[in-house]
C-alpha cells in the first residue's frame, strides 16, 4: 500500500463514495442524492482517505449553524483496509477541520455492539455522555460520545492562570477566587483548607438547598482581606438569592448577612458598582492585569439552574475563555475539559445572568496585591 492521502471530497468522488457506502453498510446507508447534497454544502466537511485511485474511507462531519458543535455523522473504512489506522486518521482530520471552523466540541454516535469503534473513540479521548435507544434501522441502540477539540492558544497580553478544581459541590466561588489570586501572586495557597476558609467568609448562608453558596460581596471581601485589590459589579441591590428560599426566617437571615457584608465593605477600599459588567469592561480588566470572576447560570451548558462561579482567563474576537472549577468525574470529565473553556461571546452574554425575574449579573474583579 502506498502512502495514504487525506483530502476533502469533490464531485468526481461521488461514484466511489456511493460504492464504498454499499460495501460497508447493509442498513442506514447514505443515499447518492444525500452524498451530492453534502458535497455541495460549504459548511460541512466530507473527508476522504485514498491510496492512489482507490478510496479507502470517508468521514462526514456536520457543522451546526446555530451552535459551536460539530458532529461526525458517518465514518466508513473499506473492509479490506481496516486495521491500518485509517479511521483514526480520518477522525483526527475531522477534528482539525472542525476546530479550524471554530467548533468547540466534536460529537458522534456509535453502535453499542461495536466494541472496536468504541475502543478507538475512547483511545482518542472521547467520553460517553448519553445514549439513544432504537436509533438504527434494525432498532439497535447508539452510544453518544464527545470530545473538546478547540483549545486556547496562549496570547502574551493575558497572563497564565493556574487551574484549581473545587473540592466540594458548594465551593465554586472560593475555587474561582483562588485561581485569580494565584495568577497574581505565586505564593498564593492552592489548598482545600484555603478553599473552605474562603467559603466560611463569603457564604450567603442559605441558597437553594444544601450548603449556602458564595456571593460577590463576600468574595470581594475575601480577596481584600488577603491583600488584593478588588471591585464588585452587581446589577441588583439588596440581599441576593432571596428568591431561592421560601422560608421567611431564612430570608431574614440573608438580609442580616447582606447588612454585615455591606458594613464590612464600607471599611475597605473595595469599589462597589450597581451595574452589570460589560464585555468591554471585562476585556479591559484582563488587559489591565486584573482577573474577573463571573457568576453564571449553567442552564445553557448543562441544564442546571444552580448559580456557578467561574474565572475569566482571556478573550478574543469570538470567545470568552473560562476556567470552570467544577469537574464531573462521574461523567468522565477531566481537568483538560475545564481549562480555558471557550464560550461564544453571544452565549456568554446569556449565561452571565442568573434568574428569570430581574436576572442578576455579578462579577468580582481581583487586582494585584496592595502596597503595604
Amino acid at each position: 500500500m502506498s502512502s495514504i492521502v487525506l483530502r476533502q471530497a469533490v464531485s468526481d468522488d461521488l461514484d466511489a463514495l456511493f460504492a464504498l457506502e454499499h460495501r460497508c453498510f447493509n442498513e442506514d446507508r447514505i443515499s447518492r442524492r444525500s452524498f451530492r447534497r453534502f458535497l455541495e454544502m460549504p459548511r460541512d466537511r466530507l473527508l476522504l482517505a485514498s491510496d492512489g485511485d482507490t478510496l479507502l474511507g470517508y468521514c462526514l462531519v456536520l457543522m451546526s449553524a446555530a451552535t459551536r458543535l460539530a458532529r461526525i455523522y458517518s465514518i466508513a473504512v473499506n473492509p479490506g483496509s481496516r486495521g491500518k489506522g485509517i479511521g483514526e486518521k480520518l477522525v483526527q482530520m475531522a477534528e482539525t477541520e472542525a476546530a479550524d471552523a471554530g467548533r468547540i466540541v466534536m460529537r458522534l454516535e456509535v453502535r453499542e455492539d461495536n466494541p472496536g469503534a468504541i475502543a478507538l473513540y475512547k483511545r482518542l479521548g472521547y467520553r460517553q455522555f448519553g445514549s439513544y435507544r432504537d436509533y438504527y434501522e434494525d432498532h439497535g441502540n447508539a452510544l453518544r460520545f464527545e470530545r473538546r477539540i478547540l483549545f486556547y492558544k496562549p496570547h502574551a497580553q493575558f497572563p497564565p492562570i493556574p487551574y484549581y478544581p473545587q473540592t466540594t459541590e458548594f465551593t465554586c466561588g472560593p475555587a474561582a477566587l483562588i485561581m485569580a489570586m494565584a495568577a497574581l501572586n505565586q505564593q498564593q495557597s492552592l489548598t482545600t483548607l484555603e478553599e473552605l476558609k474562603i467559603w466560611r467568609e463569603a457564604t450567603t448562608i442559605f441558597m437553594l438547598s444544601g450548603h449556602g453558596g458564595c456571593g460577590p460581596h463576600g468574595l470581594a471581601l475575601a480577596a481584600w482581606q488577603r491583600g488584593f485589590e478588588a471591585s464588585a459589579w452587581i446589577s441588583n441591590e439588596g440581599a441576593l438569592f432571596k428568591d431561592t428560599v421560601r422560608n421567611d426566617d431564612k430570608k431574614r437571615v440573608l438580609e442580616l448577612v447582606h447588612e454585615g457584608f455591606m458594613h464590612d465593605l464600607s471599611q475597605t477600599g473595595i469599589e462597589l458598582h450597581h451595574d452589570p459588567l460589560t464585555l468591554t469592561g471585562l476585556e479591559q480588566a484582563l488587559l489591565d492585569g486584573r482577573i474577573p470572576l463571573i457568576l453564571i447560570s449553567t442552564w445553557q451548558l448543562n441544564r442546571s439552574r444552580v448559580p456557578h462561579w467561574v474565572t475569566v482567563c482571556a478573550m478574543d474576537d469570538q470567545f470568552v475563555y473560562l476556567h470552570d472549577p467544577e469537574i464531573d468525574v462521574d461523567e468522565g470529565e477531566t481537568v483538560a475539559d475545564k481549562q480555558y473553556l471557550p464560550i461564544d461571546r453571544r452565549v456568554f452574554s446569556k449565561i452571565s445572568r442568573y434568574g428569570s425575574n430581574q436576572p442578576l449579573q455579578a462579577a468580582v474583579i481581583v487586582g494585584p496585591k496592595r502596597a503595604v
